[in-house]
């Protein structure tokens, strides 16, 4: 089994491409290691020194460090992910099919033809292009023209999110929908 990395935009995370679906459903966000007992994958990733996140993408495996250098680091993930691929053992545990992300969205009833044309633009426009970079981004709230994101993966605490919000998202969603006014990281 060959598994490719690549760098994202922020440097405390890493993408791991194991060339096989990984989460094709839904992208799926574990940030602790009691979140990470639901997944037997999260689980060998958190058992090594220096994990403090992980991201399940369609076809990749995100982690993100809060100590060590990835040198170090990335032998002991590609070996965790490997075995983990090689042990037929499922991605979420049996009995822990419940979703991982249970916030939920809020908005004002009569938005609701601007809120589903935001939806529209994150879906086909900003999520693929974020899942690209290891991350994903996903509606929670639109409120007096504010938009409210979900950051998660390599997203979550990147130095360049803003200026992704601010310069990249909110002008896509402007440019569609003149009532939106800003958008925000929740």
């Amino acid at each position: 089994m060959f598994i490719q990395t690549e760098a994202t935009p922020n440097p405390a995370t890493l993408k791991f491409l194991p060339g096989r679906d990984v989460s094709p459903d839904a992208p799926i966000e574990i940030r602790s290691d009691i979140e990470a007992t639901r997944s037997p994958l999260a689980q060998r990733l958190f058992d090594i020194d220096g994990v403090s996140g992980v991201f399940f993408g369609s076809d990749f495996v995100a982690v993100t460090k809060n100590t060590g250098e990835w040198p170090h680091l990335k032998p002991a993930i590609l070996g965790a992910i490997m075995e983990h691929f090689l042990s037929g053992e499922p991605l979420i545990a049996e009995g822990n099919g419940a979703r991982f992300d249970d916030e939920e969205e809020f908005f004002d009833d009569a938005d609701i033809d601007t809120v589903e044309t935001i939806k529209d633009l994150i879906e086909t426009r900003v999520r693929p292009a974020v899942a690209g970079d290891g991350g994903d981004i996903t509606f929670r709230g639109y409120r007096d023209g504010v938009v409210f994101l979900a950051m998660k993966g390599a997203c979550s605490g990147c130095p360049s999110s803003t200026a992704t919000l601010r310069h990249g998202i909110e002008n896509l969603l402007r440019h569609f929908l003149p009532d939106v006014q800003e958008v925000r990281a929740v």
